[in-house]
């Protein structure tokens, strides 16, 4: 199995692992045709390893939405199409997806990336399945919520996760607070539906 990325409006590929030449946990180097660059909110490229917003262009890429010439300027700025997912590059030019831009929760300035969050929560025997989402706060702008499905037998309380949480995430990225719930919504594709958790907040 060889990961890959990309989506419609670049003719579904970006970037993939190749047989001969792959990183594990990466979704592999551009295609042949095809450039892939990470860059800040300024359009400028970030550093190697700095994460950013995912950009592309190429012959593969879209010529615009039909009738939607807002969307269009909006999404091919600059002649790039930026994707809305946030992601890294490394030295050797191997992408890795972190998440999409618009489940990004800015607490106080302070990125945090929920899949880190989800990943780090998992690690504990306790937690099957987790979703984190941001909810609004008035003092630093959003905050980090947990929602924690249970491994089955195995209790674990909200403070026994938090603290668990950081040693692996530090504390100004750990969840506000953690809702235990018997089951989370997810996509058609098994992803948490966070569109959903976010409803329930």
């Amino acid at each position: 199995m060889c990961e890959g990325y990309g989506c419609t409006e670049a003719t579904a590929v970006m970037t993939v692992n190749r047989t001969d030449d792959r990183k594990p946990g990466t979704v592999g180097t551009a295609v042949p045709g095809v450039e892939v660059r990470i860059v800040d909110e300024d359009d400028t490229e970030v550093a190697t390893g700095e994460a950013g917003e995912v950009v592309c262009r190429g012959p593969t890429v879209m010529k615009g939405y039909w009738r939607q010439p807002d969307e269009t300027a909006s999404v091919l700025r600059g002649g790039w199409l930026h994707t809305g997912d946030v992601g890294r590059m490394d030295e050797d030019g191997f992408l890795s997806i972190i998440e999409r831009m618009k489940d990004l929760i800015i607490r106080g300035g302070l990125n945090i990336y929920p899949r880190d969050v989800e990943d780090a929560l998992t690690e504990h025997p306790a937690v099957a399945m987790a979703g984190v989402v941001g909810m609004p706060d008035e003092v630093y702008g959003e905050e980090a919520v947990a929602f924690v499905v249970r491994t089955p037998g195995v209790d674990v309380t909200e403070d026994e996760l938090l603290s668990f949480l950081v040693e692996r995430i530090g504390k100004p990225k750990r969840p506000k607070e953690v809702r235990f719930v018997d089951a989370l919504p997810l996509t058609p594709v098994g992803k948490v539906a966070r569109k959903e958790l976010r409803a329930q907040l």
